[in-house]
């Protein structure tokens, strides 16, 4: 099995080694300043989008409450990798207990499948207010709204937990996890014995599920496309409208799935460097984080002036 390095089953305490970038003497902490202000920039972007909803009752309305949800997600991504990352590159630990490997890698995989699960439930929340805007605020009401919102959460859990469940009575004969982070299959890489059925089902919520929300999500832009070309016959401001309301959730879907294939890839071409393959694996865990609190400050018109209002009211206060 790869990364064994004992037929032995190893016994509890297990300390595992994270393996790492393969860094030259001297530009850890280069790298390290790189990975801080990574971090720095993603919980400044998402606990500012999280503070301005929260305080602006304007804001507290379903499309805002599930983006609410989804930079808390962004925070549990990067707050898994990123530490863990740091303290790497700039003092050398790479060691990790059992324990808090698990739990790193329990919440790296339920912010993949959270992200899916709570930008479905978005998709549907703009489909709900673009098709049926009559019966929006009927429809989409707060126990409904709440309800989506902790569905999307508990599948997500729920998942994940079944993948973990796998761990249970499987031995150990290894301590080199070679990653930058904990994972699932970085971890059952050193069990003493295969894990197929770890394998099987890793890959039927990977692909199955993946797709399903991409049906979803695919299902709810096209209808919410053909309702806001219709409309534009009539009414050529419509459209525009629509799509500003929008296009923020697509590009938010966009990025995320295309870091998500990188990581895919990563892990589907071995062949590549170690250095670039741990480097892709990590993306999914950066780029979001960062990017999605512009795109919806950015293109977001009241997320937008919200910000301003909030900024300039902190100015005026401490002037």
């Amino acid at each position: 099995m790869e990364n064994q390095t004992s037929v032995i089953p190893l016994n509890q305490p297990i300390v595992f080694e994270l393996q790492g970038f393969d860094v030259q003497p001297g530009n850890g902490p280069f790298m390290f300043l790189l990975a801080l202000l990574a971090y720095i920039a993603a919980l400044l972007g998402n606990g500012v989008v999280i503070c301005v909803i929260m305080t602006d009752k304007n804001l507290h309305r379903p499309m805002f409450v599930m983006i609410c949800h989804l930079m808390v997600c962004d925070l549990l991504g990067a707050t898994m990798v990123l530490p863990r990352l740091m303290m790497d590159l700039l003092m050398g630990l790479k060691k990790i207990a059992y324990i808090p490997a698990i739990v790193q890698a329990f919440c790296a995989h339920t912010y993949v499948v959270v992200m899916s699960t709570v930008l479905t439930a978005m998709a549907y929340d703009r489909y709900v207010a673009v098709c049926e805007p009559l019966r929006y605020h009927s429809i989409m009401t707060s126990a409904r709204l709440h309800s989506c919102c902790a569905v999307a959460w508990i599948v997500a859990l729920l998942l994940i937990a079944v993948l973990f469940s796998f761990h249970m009575n499987v031995p150990l004969c290894g301590r080199l996890i070679q990653n930058v982070y904990c994972s699932n299959r970085g971890i059952l890489n050193l069990a003493c014995i295969p894990t197929p059925a770890s394998i099987i089902y890793g890959l039927t919520i990977t692909w199955v599920f993946g797709a399903l929300t991409f049906i979803l999500i695919a299902f709810s832009y096209i209808r919410i496309m053909c309702v806001s070309l219709k409309q534009g016959r009539t009414n050529c401001s419509k459209p525009n409208k629509i799509f500003q309301t929008c296009v923020p959730h697509i590009l938010v879907y966009l990025l995320y799935y295309f870091a998500a294939l990188i990581l895919t890839l990563s892990y589907t071409f071995p062949s590549l460097p170690q250095n670039i393959r741990k480097f892709l694996s990590i993306l999914v865990h950066i780029i979001p984080p960062i990017i999605n609190p512009l795109i919806y400050g950015l293109v977001s018109k009241d997320l937008r002036i919200r910000f301003i209002k909030y900024f300039s009211i902190r100015v005026r206060n401490k002037t």
